[in-house]
């Protein structure tokens, strides 16, 4: 690793952007004393952390080197990864402290705490979010000719054609709930935009209830373009919600509407299955179900509706004041993902690119040719996935291919590796398919997934109970001059065509014998029964990896400054990997983390982890690939995986990381390294006070953005 690169690189903090206001003091040891490792100060909080990361992709919406349209679906993506922050991650605290099984962190922090932190910080973050909507992005689509036409701004023909819509479009669909002894309030789905509607009068009943909710149809877009000959010119987009509004009398006839305003409620979303089910694909029917009407665990309302219904929805679902968030514009700003698809204007996105495909495999007409010339690594979105695909489509149709065996943990329904697997099967080759039926958000498909395989004569099993199968890999069994041949695709990613073009994930592609004799072995253990078998070159979890991670920062630790760790991962919070790393510190080791997400590890305090930056880089495509470089006194290794440094990844999930071992695809990842470490825009660096500052060039050094180079590289490679 060229240690210039990485000094440069950590040099780089400028002209303090900071990200989050979590700060926490730094504990300094006096001189000469032992520091405590398991010290509660020395460990961020994992939610508040997440927090911090969700802020650091909200910032990017104030990025100017992002085209305009994609700073908006950088606001976006910060609302829809709040959503998953309170389904998943607020809603377990509650349900600790429901259930009385409350659990400290690392950090010491009760539930309780974390939950009125979460609750300060993520008021911050929303109140920011809403006025980089309505005072940048919204002024700035404006003066690119984008309009989001206001109620009080529509002209009498913009009128009448809305009339029409409502009428039309909304009408026939949309069913308005009058509360009263006989219309209780009515069980809302997780996350769906409702209206909360004051009324004076009485119906045709005789009924004087006051107070009515209304469904928004979750079948109906909430933006529609307005047409061009009501408009007078440029791109005119009206909301759902103002369509409603505009309207709610008609949804009561014969009554005054007093008020309407939206609301929507967040619900826990978690599933909870026992590990000794019978029959999971039934238990896991039953709770997707239940998904959509968990309990409430965050209420966000428009800030014009009045005090007394707030209180009312409070009541109702069973939330407090630090639940309520009122938001000065639509409620689910998610839903704003839409204006890409529905302005033509691409000078606003960013430029496209073709994914490369390597020179080796191009050359070939078979990938089995290519790949036993040499191992190949694809970066994707740089490179293009279709090799993985071209390697199934040939596996399918091949008559010497005698099996596939494939780990499934997201990938589409409609994909194009599932229909290589279905027709591998269909031609008479033994398939196997373990799917991970419990991918987050991701069941139902699976669940779809699974019966599509099995129609097609494919073997599907579903993994291990009580361990997620995380692991990316393929087998094919080949037979060639008379012996069989194993050829092994592993990644960092999974097998879903749409996350190739936005993550950034690995992919090798080997048929070394070792490899495969390990990958098999591993599908053994998924799908039969037995005691763990002896891998060489693999690491998995639950068995190895752990162990052997934590092995392999004790022996850096053991050459001091000679040492030099450089991890890349989504998350860091499994405390005995952190301590191996402040261990690795106070010997002097060199230890560069790049840490997309959550970490809980706390760099650069005195005597603790003095030797420790750590990086998060935000940009265009989402960082996904996982890495471990281990500098071994100048004889490196390093592997990939697809496993982030958790508890659950490294203890209670099926995850494997592979050796990179051909010296060529060596260098190659260490100058990808070293491109991460070099970025000077794109980058934030952690604070020991929990903080993250966003690194700018100094004075006369050139702009370093990562990925930026990572394209120009890689998929400009010719």
């Amino acid at each position: 690793m060229d240690k210039s690169v990485a000094s440069q690189a950590a040099g780089a903090v400028a002209d303090r952007d900071d990200a989050g206001s979590v700060p926490a003091p730094v504990a300094v040891p006096p001189a000469g004393e032992e520091v405590n490792l398991d010290a509660s100060d020395n460990y961020f909080n994992r939610e508040l952390s997440q927090l911090q990361f969700n802020y650091r992709v909200l910032k990017q919406a104030l990025d100017p080197t992002h085209p305009l349209l994609n700073r908006l679906m950088f606001c976006c993506i910060f609302s829809s990864n709040m959503d998953e922050f309170f389904e998943i991650r607020a809603a377990g605290l509650r349900q600790q402290m429901k259930y009385g099984r409350e659990t400290v962190g690392a950090d010491g922090m009760m539930p309780e705490q974390v939950l009125a932190e979460i609750s300060r910080v993520a008021h911050e973050y929303i109140r920011e979010q809403y006025d980089i909507l309505n005072n940048v992005l919204i002024p700035e689509m404006e003066q690119q000719n984008i309009h989001f036409v206001r109620r009080a701004d529509w002209t009498p023909a913009q009128a009448d054609w809305v009339r029409n819509y409502f009428d039309e479009e909304i009408l026939p669909v949309v069913s308005p709930i009058g509360l009263d002894p006989s219309h209780p309030f009515p069980r809302l789905v997780n996350k769906s935009l409702n209206f909360i509607v004051e009324l004076d009068g009485k119906d045709a009943f005789g009924r004087e209830t006051g107070m009515a909710i209304v469904p928004a149809p979750r079948s109906l877009p909430r933006l529609v373009r307005l047409p061009d000959e009501i408009c007078s010119g440029g791109e005119n987009l009206v909301f759902l919600s103002s369509m409603i509004h505009a309207h709610a009398d008609e949804l009561f006839p014969g009554m005054e509407v007093k008020g309407c305003y939206q609301f929507r409620l967040t619900r826990n979303a978690d599933l909870e299955l026992e590990d000794d089910l019978e029959d999971l694909a039934s238990a896991l029917r039953g709770e997707l179900l239940s998904r959509r009407f968990g309990d409430g665990v965050r209420l966000e309302v428009a800030d014009n509706c009045p005090q007394e219904l707030i209180q009312f929805l409070l009541t109702e679902f069973g939330l407090t004041d630090r639940d309520l968030y009122q938001v000065h514009g639509p409620v689910n700003l998610t839903r704003l993902m839409a204006v890409g698809g529905l302005v033509d204007r691409p000078d606003l996105t960013y430029t496209g690119f073709s994914p490369a495909i390597p020179r080796q495999i191009r050359s070939k007409e078979s990938m089995f040719d290519a790949i036993r010339k040499r191992p190949i690594l694809l970066m994707h979105p740089y490179e293009n996935f279709s090799p993985v695909v071209d390697l199934l489509r040939q596996a399918a149709k091949d008559p010497h291919v005698l099996a596939i065996r494939q780990t499934l943990y997201r990938t589409g329904v409609d994909s194009e590796i599932v229909e290589a697997l279905a027709d591998a099967a269909r031609r008479g080759k033994e398939v196997t398919a373990v799917i991970e039926l419990r991918a987050r958000f991701s069941e139902a498909e699976n669940l779809e997934l699974a019966s599509r395989l099995q129609e097609a004569g494919v073997i599907v099993v579903y993994g291990v109970v009580g361990y997620k199968t995380h692991a990316k890999m393929i087998l094919v069994v080949r037979r060639e001059e008379g012996r069989l041949r194993r050829y092994v695709h592993l990644g960092t990613g999974n097998y879903h065509a749409g996350n190739a073009r936005l993550y950034t994930d690995y992919s090798l592609l080997t048929c070394d014998e070792s490899i495969g004799d390990d990958v098999n072995k591993l599908f053994q253990q998924l799908t039969g029964m037995g005691k763990a078998l002896k891998i060489k070159k693999l690491f998995h979890a639950p068995f190895t990896l752990h162990a052997r991670l934590i092995s392999l920062i004790e022996r850096e630790a053991a050459l001091g400054e000679r040492g030099h760790i450089v991890m890349k991962f989504n998350a860091l919070t499994e405390r005995q990997v952190i301590k191996a790393l402040y261990r690795a510190s106070q010997a002097g080791v060199r230890v560069d983390l790049i840490v997309r997400g959550i970490c809980c590890l706390r760099p650069q305090v005195p005597g603790l982890s003095d030797n420790i930056r750590v990086r998060s880089i935000i940009g265009r495509f989402l960082e996904h690939t996982r890495l471990y470089y281990f500098g071994n006194d100048g004889r490196p290794d390093i592997f990939c995986s697809s496993a982030d440094g958790m508890e659950r990844n490294l203890l209670h999930r099926i995850e494997v990381a592979f050796p990179i071992d051909d010296p060529v695809l060596v260098a190659r990842l260490r100058e990808d390294l070293d491109t991460y470490l070099a970025d000077n825009c794109q980058s934030w660096e952690l604070q020991a006070d929990g903080s993250y500052v966003q690194n700018q060039p100094a004075e006369g050094e050139e702009r370093v953005a990562a990925q930026l180079v990572l394209l120009e590289r890689l998929a400009g490679n010719g």
